[in-house]
């Protein structure tokens, strides 16, 4: 059976996924760093493959979305020098079946185009969408029909935690354990922040979504995505489904249409 390399290249990690037209079968995270070479990332998805019992010549297809643009060249010339494969990139080289309707509709992110198509082609019936992503920010996407409305860009967890305890001299790194009996008053400072953040952005979430549903459409699906959406799913009500790969489902969908 073909099978396809999957990329989704964000500013904190490039994941690799591997899928048939049945279903993502693995998939993988690698920072992203700027100091890669073609050679140290082709070596990279050659062991990738290794690991994963997939043969180069088993793959018939590699599509991307990206929003680093200083990888994209570096990842085609990979793509083609170890694997002998054109990278082609969504929406750039491969459109997506989805109405922009954003003002100036190249600005929007390929992350945000193709977890908004993901979430639409997966769940089909509700009249609208919003789908929240926690990646190195916390976008808010609204989809109405088959049309992308735009959404809400908040920090991201992992950044907001960062650049407080770079900006704090006694502030510890932010733990973002999961109690599903809090939050309550935190008798430490771990605790206090932990109960911060956890809850804070389960908090925002739960607000943002019904001020965004007001806006749109009725009836209103929230999905949630990105690996924080898992932990956030134990403590707030706001999701109707979790996909953490959302995205490199997306570009399975786009493979299997092909």
């Amino acid at each position: 059976m073909s099978k396809a390399l999957l990329l989704d290249i964000g500013n904190t990690n490039i994941k690799f996924g591997l899928a048939d037209k049945s279903g993502l079968f693995r998939s993988y995270s690698l920072p992203s760093t700027h100091n890669q070479t073609a050679d140290s990332l082709g070596l990279y998805l050659l062991s990738l493959l290794q690991h994963a019992g997939t043969k180069p010549a088993e793959l018939c297809a590699a599509l991307a979305s990206s929003v680093v643009p200083n990888l994209n060249p570096m990842l085609r010339k990979a793509c083609a020098d170890y694997l002998n494969l054109r990278l082609a990139f969504v929406p750039e080289d491969i459109p997506l079946p989805l109405e922009n309707r954003y003002a100036e509709p190249t600005q929007v992110g390929a992350d945000r185009l193709v977890g908004a198509f993901a979430a639409r082609a997966l769940y089909p019936e509700p009249a609208s969408i919003i789908c929240v992503d926690y990646g190195t920010a916390t976008t808010f996407d609204c989809v109405e029909g088959n049309a992308y409305l735009g959404g809400l860009i908040c920090p991201g967890v992992l950044s907001a935690a960062s650049a407080l305890a770079s900006r704090t001299a006694k502030l510890p790194t932010v733990s973002l354990d999961v109690d599903p009996y809090g939050p309550y008053p935190g008798i430490s400072t771990s605790t206090s922040m932990s109960h911060g953040f956890v809850f804070g952005f389960a908090a925002m979430t739960e607000g943002l979504c019904e001020r965004l549903k007001k806006r749109l459409k009725g009836p209103c699906f929230v999905l949630g995505t990105g690996g924080f959406a898992v932990n956030l799913a134990v403590v707030t009500t706001s999701f109707d489904a979790v996909r953490a790969d959302l995205l490199l489902e997306g570009l399975r969908l786009i493979f299997a249409k092909q």
